[in-house]
């Protein structure tokens, strides 16, 4: 048997998530490996992904204490304003960063971009070690330790393992850990467009019958679309030659943008809500998708999923600091405790804004048109609501905060 390699955590799943939770570890004297299945090359370049994510004010704190940000913020724009409105409805929502500050709301990244600066910074953090392209042959969760082999033979032994690989997490089902899921029976098409005019910053998030259809403001003049249809129309969308597809798509934004061109490809991706009832189980962590995935309606996944890094991150660094064994029940239930609410509200804030705003009942639509034009009008609820949307809303982990971990 070869000789076994020991690191302090190991982390299954190199990507923007599980790759900053090794980054930031490992800055903090963490060892740390990483498995993954995808080549370094391919985790920095994925060729089908063209989405644009929506990164919070604090989780920018996050990634800017990685290292990564200074190499995705030239990718980066800025969110100035929101604009919420119901299906061509006159009444609106309008955030303005201005009410509360100087400092943007958040902002929209290309996740390639987020992709190549998070991995470009695991691969060159000292204290993690990127095995890749590789898989698990065998994992074992013992008494003291976990312990895994790779297809090539290596042992890798850690005090803890964490699953950070995506939506239907081998990790999670290896641990059987219970999953809620829910089909939404649509998908998100997404893609980038150029335009002639400027976005000012400005992000609009449409109700429509279809769906939701958001028009989110990347660096320059350029625009991430999230339009979200019924799983066949959306296929029939994006089968359409590029002609048809930007006729149709420049007919859903509207003329204000002025002329669009389509850059790169475009893809859907269907949609579904899922949580695991327990985020931990013997020496095991869970974070991110692998945790729980919810509808973009709100643009908070990727952020969830920092949050659960800066949680997971926090507890570990303090364990160890205390001499502590990171892999206990007792480390582990104090992450779950701190990130088990704010999921679950966060899951149950997107599925019932999806529930609310995909009935088409009168009374219900003129109800919510309403209700929007009131929020706008309470400037107490609004600045909450666009505090709670930077992220900078409940007991923050340190590096949401700017603080060192």
């Amino acid at each position: 048997m070869a000789e076994a390699l020991s690191f302090d955590v190991l982390i299954i799943g190199g990507g923007p998530v599980g790759g900053l939770l090794a980054t930031v570890l490992a800055q903090a004297g963490v060892t740390v490996a990483v498995v993954e299945a995808a080549s370094p090359e391919a985790l920095a370049r994925p060729d089908s992904d063209a989405r644009a994510i929506a990164v919070a004010y604090s989780a920018q704190k996050l990634i800017r204490a990685s290292g990564a940000w200074e190499q995705m913020a030239p990718e980066a724009g800025a969110i100035l304003e929101i604009r919420v409105t119901d299906a061509g409805s006159p009444l609106c929502l309008h955030y303005d960063h201005q009410d509360i500050g100087d400092e943007p709301l958040g902002w929209i990244v290309p996740n390639p971009a987020i992709r190549r600066a998070v991995t470009a910074r695991l691969v060159a953090a000292p204290a993690a070690r990127l095995f890749a392209p590789t898989r698990l042959k065998r994992l074992e969760r013992l008494a003291g330790r976990v312990e895994a082999e790779l297809e090539d033979g290596r042992i890798l032994r850690a005090s803890l393992v964490v699953g950070a690989d995506g939506r239907g997490s081998k990790t999670r089902q290896a641990a059987g850990l219970g999953l809620v899921r829910r089909d939404y029976r649509v998908s998100g098409i997404v893609c980038t467009i150029e335009h002639a005019e400027r976005h000012h910053g400005i992000a609009h998030e449409r109700f429509l019958p279809g769906g939701p259809f958001a028009i989110l403001p990347l660096a320059g003049q350029c625009s991430g679309i999230v339009w979200t249809e019924a799983n066949a129309v959306a296929a029939a969308i994006c089968g359409q030659d590029d002609d048809a597809f930007r006729a149709e798509l420049a007919a859903k934004i509207g003329g204000f943008l002025g002329d669009i061109t389509l850059v790169g490809p475009r893809f859907h991706h269907p949609l579904t809500l899922q949580f695991v009832n327990e985020m931990i189980s013997h020496r095991l962590a869970l974070v991110g998708d692998a945790a729980h995935g919810m509808h973009p309606i709100a643009g908070q996944g990727m952020n969830m999923g920092i949050r659960d890094v800066a949680a997971l991150a926090e507890v570990i660094v303090d364990a160890r600091r205390l001499g502590l064994d990171p892999g206990t029940p007792q480390v582990l239930e104090r992450y779950q405790r701190w990130r088990r609410f704010d999921n679950l509200l966060m899951l149950g804030l997107t599925d019932g804004l999806d529930r609310l705003f995909s009935n088409g009942i009168e009374p219900l639509r003129l109800a919510r048109r309403l209700g929007l034009a009131t929020v706008d009008r309470l400037d107490h609820t609004k600045r909450f609501f666009m505090r709670h949307a930077m992220g900078v809303v409940g007991d923050l982990p340190r590096l949401l905060k700017g603080e060192r971990l």
